[in-house]
This record gives C-alpha cells, structure tokens and sequence, in this order.
C-alpha cells in the first residue's frame, strides 16, 4: 500500500459528527431502552435500581483471590475509573462484569448482579490482548458493533454501514475503511475499537487501559468520546493509571488492591493517605498465603452441583 496517500486524520471528532452517529444508531434500534437517569452518589434520584451491585464479591485463580470481598454499586449513567497497583484486580473486574471470569450464583442475586442486558454491555480489553493478526479490515471490525442486532447471519443493512460510517468519521478515520488493521498503528487501532463501540450503542461501556501508551493528541479525542457518553447518560468503567487524567474526567473512583480501598467521590478517594495505603497492600501481597475459605466454599458447592448444570469448570479460569 502506498502510505503517501493515507489520509490526514483527526482524532477529535466533532459535536456535529458526534451527533450524528448518536442519532443513526437511535434509528437503528429496533427496541429502545428508557434513558438512563444519572446519578455519581450513592443512589438513583429516581429510586431506580444501581446498574451493577458487587455483594462480597470474590474472584481467584488457583484458588487465591484476585478480587477479595469486593461489595458495592454502579450507578445508572455513572463516570468510574478504577484504579490501583499492577495486580490488584482491576482487569479482573471488568472480566467478571463482562461474565469471562465464572460468577457464584450468575448475574442475578449472587455476588455480581447486572441490571441491563448483557447484549448492551460494550468491552473494550487491554490493546496487547487484541489479537490483530486475523485477517478483518477496519469497516468490517467496527461493523462487528452491530452484532448484537444483526446476529452472526443477519444482513447488513444500509443504515448499519451509515452508522459504522458516521463512526469512523467520529474518530478520525474517514478512508482507513479498507486497511487491515493488522496494519495500523497502537493509535489507530485504539481509535477502531472506540468508532465499534459507538456503532454498538451500548448501555454499560467498560474501558481496560484505553489510553495506555497513546499520543497526548489521541488521548484527549478518545477522552472528548468518554465525557460524550456520560453525558449521554451511559455507563462507563474505566481501568486507569492516570491520576491527574483521573481527576480530570471522572467524578467517581474504584481504587483497589485486591481488596476494597476506595470507592466513591474521586477527590475522596484519591487522598494521599489512600494511595499510600493501596501500596502498602500491595507490598504485604502473600502469593504463597492459605487458599481463601470462600474459595474452598464455593470449589464444593461448584463439584456438588457441576453433574445437574453444565460440565464442571474449575475456578482458575
């Protein structure tokens, strides 16, 4: 391909292109969802149900907590980050809210419930666990946003392609539509991703280090796309390491060190004397400490009941 001429593009998408993707994708629905009322505190103002609600969660592998009794709630529209030291459990979050880590009790009363359909959840994980050698241009990747409405067999519709259109306008990528995305940059790829989740409308978004070794230029248009969406009253969780960035743009914090540190108003919970106590947990991390007794609970109850459900998974993964 003759790179002179890839086009010039702008990550900062407008609030005209923006406007127009949200109003395409409105169209599209085919079943609407009541807006969501929004609401960083500790409750809805319209006494609606928190969106995700964590009771004593617990996530291991090998038996040894990754997430050790986390209990607390999402809002409906909330702005999340969640933060805390390499290890401390956050991609591990995001992993049980998007149901690739096994649950006690599922989605509904247990130690995780999820108050949306699933088919509305938007993931975004880590750029390094994308694998971007499969054979998918850029308009194809974006299009997989429509998945939830289309199916695996459905037929693309002119308005899927207008919205998947409108999409990459919004983040800069007008003509990359038939490059392979093998082929673009950590940037430009991020920027792919972003555009998939707009065509996907989703209700919950959940970001794993979107910003990670991005270009200040990039950062700020894909940060312009966050605050769009909290206003738009959706829900984001986003796993940072940025302190100023988070203080910047998001009003609430997760901050984590296997165990619950923080959660709250982020100038609350960013404090120094939180921070220093999340490292000093991390420091006192025992991988070789006794296995949890909730774990050991839930291994039994998970072979006793493993014959009558499906094949028995083992809680390591």
């Amino acid at each position: 391909m003759n790179t002179h001429q890839t086009p010039q593009t702008s990550v900062v998408a407008s609030t005209e292109q923006q406007s127009v993707v949200a109003s395409a994708a409105r169209q599209s629905r085919s079943h609407g969802l009541p807006r969501c009322a929004r609401n960083d505190g500790d409750g809805d103002a319209n006494g609606a149900a928190p969106l995700i609600t964590l009771d004593n969660l617990t996530v291991s592998y090998r038996q040894h907590p990754a997430l050790h009794h986390i209990s607390g709630q999402f809002m409906h529209g909330s702005l999340t980050a969640v933060m805390g030291p390499n290890g401390s459990g956050k991609s591990t979050l995001l992993k049980s809210i998007v149901g690739l880590l096994p649950i006690e009790g599922g989605r509904s009363g247990g130690a995780l419930t999820l108050n949306t359909d699933e088919r509305r959840i938007a993931y975004l994980p880590q750029l390094s666990e994308i694998d971007r050698g499969f054979p998918i241009d850029v308009r194809d990747c974006v299009l997989l946003g429509c998945w939830g409405s289309a199916g695996a067999f459905g037929d693309v519709s002119q308005s899927m392609l207008a919205r998947v259109d409108a999409a990459l306008h919004a983040v800069g990528l007008q003509g990359f539509e038939r490059r392979a995305v093998g082929s673009l940059s950590a940037g430009q790829l991020q920027r792919v991703m972003f555009a998939r989740i707009l065509v996907q409308d989703a209700s919950l978004i959940l970001l794993d280090e979107p910003f990670n070794a991005m270009d200040s230029k990039t950062t700020a248009g894909l940060l312009a796309l966050v605050q769009q969406w909290h206003q738009e009253e959706r829900t984001v969780i986003a796993v940072l390491h940025d302190d100023a960035q988070v203080r910047q743009h998001f009003p609430q914090t997760l901050l984590l060190a296997r165990e619950l540190v923080g959660w709250g108003s982020t100038a609350e919970v960013l404090t120094a004397a939180n921070l220093q106590r999340a490292r000093a947990m991390a420091e006192a991390w025992d991988e070789t400490a006794a296995v949890c007794e909730i774990d050991t609970a839930l291994v039994q109850r998970l072979s006793a009941s493993a014959h009558a459900t499906r094949p028995a998974h083992p809680v390591t993964t």
